[in-house]
């Protein structure tokens, strides 16, 4: 769906990358080795992209490092089609509010870390989650965004163990309850 409205490929993929999870930054070699482009690829469309104001840069060694500006007058907006475009938003309209007291849900893998491989890891926390209506929705979300959806349910109990086990740089935050 986005790349009829945005034509670079590199474009789209660094859209992608830092508007899917804000949090995420990256560097020119580092982007090149992930997209498996070129460097002068990368470089023109950071450099549209930081002049626009929608990318903002800063210097950590010898490395410059970009990441979302989040105080750019149109960020929710950008950050909007990206989800709408990946179907996250259809994943928390559509299986979330269905499930139950759900305490905690956010994606992890690659999603959360900007690159669209067409496998979203979701994974939910609460006691009393419908396993039956995950199921159900789960599929129908599935057929309707394009993309495989892999659920993970924990006990309230398990999370508190495995919390430590999920990195916040490397997940993408859907809702939380106070546990």
């Amino acid at each position: 769906m986005i790349n009829t409205l945005i034509t670079s490929e590199t474009r789209i993929k660094l859209l992608l990358k830092f508007f899917l999870n804000p949090g995420n930054r990256g560097y020119l070699r580092q982007l090149a080795k992930e997209f498996n482009e070129s460097t002068n690829g990368i470089r023109v469309e950071l450099n549209r992209l930081t002049e626009a104001n929608i990318l903002v840069a800063s210097h950590e060694g010898r490395n410059k490092i970009y990441r979302a500006n989040i105080h750019h007058p149109l960020f929710e907006d950008i950050r909007q089609i990206v989800l709408k475009s990946t179907g996250i938003d259809q994943v928390v309209s559509n299986i979330l509010q269905k499930l139950g007291p759900v305490k905690v849900a956010f994606i992890r893998g690659d999603y959360a870390t900007g690159r669209d491989s067409g496998l979203i890891d979701l994974v939910i926390v609460g006691n009393e989650i419908n396993v039956a209506e995950l199921n159900r929705v789960t599929t129908k979300t599935e057929r309707l965004i394009g993309r495989k959806i892999t659920p993970i349910i924990l006990s309230t109990n398990d999370y508190e163990k495995l919390k430590i086990t999920f990195n916040k740089d490397e997940v993408l935050l859907l809702m939380e309850d106070t546990l």
